[in-house]
């Protein structure tokens, strides 16, 4: 084989075995095409550290986010309706839904744990 015919096949081998990798690559980091609900959204228990009612935040330190693969941890939510706050103070123990909106976290549900 010729100089350019070998030059040719080992670029395409290079490019076959690279462009599975970075499709994938692309469609993994993308934050809109990540699939957030590995398994089905469950109540995650938390206990409430702050509230902002103004901007609609709480933040809580929290148990493993099961649905979204996330370990325990302290963070800020932002909530779906500022309404789900106005029951709660710092200290209180909750059960919450979280779903993962628009690039946020969002609580979409809070309740007193029991």
């Amino acid at each position: 084989m010729s100089n350019f015919k070998q030059f040719l096949a080992m670029s395409a081998l290079t490019l076959a075995a690279a462009l599975p990798m970075s499709g994938f690559a692309q469609t993994a980091m993308e934050p809109g095409k990540m699939d957030m609900s590995s398994q089905p959204a469950t109540l995650t228990d938390g206990e409430v550290k702050k509230i902002d009612l103004d901007a609609g935040k709480i933040t809580l330190k929290h148990g493993d986010i099961k649905h979204l693969d996330m370990p325990g941890m302290t963070m800020v939510f932002t909530a779906k309706d500022k309404s789900l706050l106005a029951n709660l103070k710092p200290g209180d123990k909750v059960r919450f839904m979280v779903v993962h909106e628009g690039g946020k976290m969002v609580i979409t549900s809070i309740q007193p744990a029991k």
